[in-house]
């Protein structure tokens, strides 16, 4: 069955330049297509591109209105696929039952209107979570759209927000936190609203948390009827302690939980007002405790009975669900006076000076059998930083430059099962694995320092490999050390050993110079180059993933062995070598002039790979 839309064969791997960024994360996978497997039956929900073309072109006149039906919701609510697009402004849904049948949803029964589900334009921000067989929308204001929070589909019944919880809200996110009492479970919605009492050498923003029940039901015919009961909101602060540094627009947020535990960790991407970017880091515990005991803002007579908006059994009278007292204070009084700060007080300490465009997060077990948090952050110039979180701080595993045309990350998705992470631009879609453990050397202390989770160095192989899933810790023979960057794990005897690479030759032209690459494989380590094996060391120029030597006054680069040395952990390491020879002809000056230096860059680049 298709869901298809116009156009003539546009190249698949590129994608939309209207609306690039909202096209990507309404799909949560960059790409043109998607495709479920039920039963026997495979779903394929074509989108192709549309492209920009003459009205007087009549042909392409009607294909160019239908282009204007972006899908933005692919759900599967029990065992029926929900597909929601923009349709020009005025959304539809389709529903695809009994694994054979499409059908048109007009709003009715145990499903919302289309408007309610879809944004009538993808650059209105939209999130879609499916939690315990209903589905929950969240959509951003925009024209006189209010932004609301809704239930849209599902056996329970369709609740929403009140128009007064909600400021101009524009969504980040939104995530599931689970509980080992199963009446307990919540949702977190993440975004940014209106500050109204901003002054003017202030943001207009402010980042909230806003919270639900999933088993909210909605209050009685006199008050909040179809509305929540449990709806709470709170401040989040991303800055320096309490100094004018902060950052209040909250543009993305991704959550870590454990099973049936309310713990982990919830990441925010924030900017400030300078278009600035970082990362915050929250504690799930600390949240979960701000809405549980703090004072309501504006209120301050004491409860009657039980603490109004908590989470309690369907039909039970604890938690005040149909007191009209409770449900009036939830009604006027959602926000509570707490405010939520991050782990450490302050942003986290990224030694990078490109913008943050998007995150992705990760949980992963190690070989200790403890769980690790890595992040996956996308950046303004195209590249993608791997991050090890811990206790004590953040750590930069890996570095990656992926795109031929550079230009900024405008989604990632991580498929845990393959073991796979997409990356997208407005023009690429790339691919690159969760465990690329190949890229840290073939060296016992070259593993360690990476100090990447996904990956271990196997004594018995002595090979830097994935860990692999159901890994026995008992009778294994992997090891690992991603607390501290200290190979001391490897023994003295691996750590010392030098190792010796083999050169490679380049034959240089008299009157051309030399642009030697050497691949940066840490970024905690010094890279310096050695002229053959002179005590003297030569420093290198950082571009992308190579640390480069060029030719200086006091370093011909004509003819030697040249050595790339790495030191980390007060070990130095060879990571590549040259010989350049003189073979004594001249390249023609035209060439010389345009093409020496980059040419034999280029090709020595491409012996590294």
């Amino acid at each position: 069955t298709y869901i298809k839309y116009c156009s003539a064969n546009p190249p698949l791997r590129r994608l939309p330049k209207k609306y690039p960024e909202h096209f990507l994360e309404s799909l949560s996978l960059p790409l043109g297509a998607i495709r479920f497997s039920t039963g026997n039956v495979i779903i394929s929900v074509v989108i192709l591109l549309c492209f920009s073309v003459p009205l007087f072109h009549p042909p392409l006149l009607h294909c160019l209105l239908e282009c204007d039906n972006f899908i933005t919701v692919i759900q599967k609510v029990n065992d029926t696929f929900v597909v929601c697009g923009t349709n020009a402004g005025s959304p539809r849904c389709w529903m695809l039952v009994n694994d054979t049948v499409l059908t048109d949803v007009q709003g009715s029964g145990q499903i919302a209107s289309a408007s309610d589900i879809s944004p009538p334009y993808p650059s209105q921000r939209s999130i879609s979570l499916l939690a315990d067989g209903s589905l929950y929308s969240a959509m951003s204001s925009v024209g006189g759209h209010a932004g609301s929070i809704r239930r849209t589909v599902g056996s329970q019944k369709l609740l929403k927000t009140e128009n007064i919880w909600l400021l101009n809200p524009q969504f980040a996110g939104a995530a599931i936190i689970p509980s080992s009492i199963k009446f307990k479970e919540e949702i977190y919605f993440f975004f940014s609203e209106l500050n109204k009492t901003a002054r003017v050498d202030e943001e207009p923003y402010r980042a909230r948390i806003g919270r639900i029940c999933t088993v909210d039901e909605g209050g009685i015919k006199a008050l909040l009827a179809d509305s929540w009961t449990t709806f709470m909101k709170a401040r989040v602060m991303c800055g320096a302690g309490n100094t004018q540094q902060q950052y209040n627009n909250l543009k993305q947020a991704v959550v870590l939980t454990a099973q049936d535990k309310r713990a982990g960790v919830m990441y925010g991407l924030f900017s400030n007002a300078w278009g600035r970017t970082v990362i915050c880091a929250y504690s799930i515990e600390d949240i979960d405790q701000a809405f549980s005991t703090s004072k309501l803002k504006g209120y301050s007579n004491p409860f009657i009975g039980s603490r109004p908006g908590m989470c309690v059994r369907k039909n039970s009278t604890a938690g005040g669900h149909n007191d009209l007292k409770n449900l009036g204070v939830i009604r006027y009084h959602p926000e509570i006076e707490d405010v939520i700060r991050p782990v450490g007080v302050a942003p986290l300490d990224l030694p990078s000076d490109d913008q943050i465009t998007h995150a992705v997060a990760d949980i992963v077990l190690a070989v200790n059998e403890e769980h690790y948090s890595v992040l996956y952050l996308g950046t303004e110039q195209g590249k993608v930083l791997k991050v090890l979180h811990t206790s004590e701080g953040v750590f930069i595993v890996s570095q990656y430059s992926l795109f031929h045309n550079e230009g900024p990350v405008l989604n990632m998705a991580i498929d845990s099962q393959k073991g796979h992470l997409y990356v997208g631009t407005a023009m690429e879609v790339q691919r690159l694995p969760l465990a690329d453990c190949g890229r840290y050397g073939d060296t016992c202390r070259e593993c360690i320092l990476s100090r990447d989770p996904y990956c271990g160095w196997d004594r018995a192989r002595r090979k830097c490999i994935a860990i692999p899933p159901g890994y026995n810790v008992t009778s294994g023979t992997l090891i690992q050390n991603l607390d501290h960057s200290n190979s001391s794990v490897c023994g003295e005897a691996a750590a010392l050993k030098q190792r010796r690479t083999s050169p490679r030759e380049v034959m240089v032209q008299s009157n051309t110079s030399v642009f030697l690459p050497c691949p940066v494989r840490s970024f905690h380590a010094t890279y310096r180059w050695e002229k053959d094996n002179c005590i003297k060391n030569y420093p290198c120029l950082f571009s992308g993933d190579f640390c480069v030597l060029g030719p200086v006054i006091d370093t011909p680069l004509k003819e030697g062995i040249f050595r790339c040395m790495a030191t980390e952990d007060g070990f130095k390491v060879e990571v590549i070598s040259f010989r350049l020879v003189n073979d004594g002809r001249l390249l023609a000056a035209s060439l010389a002039s345009t093409l020496g230096p980059s040419l034999l860059l280029a090709m020595a680049t491409l012996w590294l790979h």
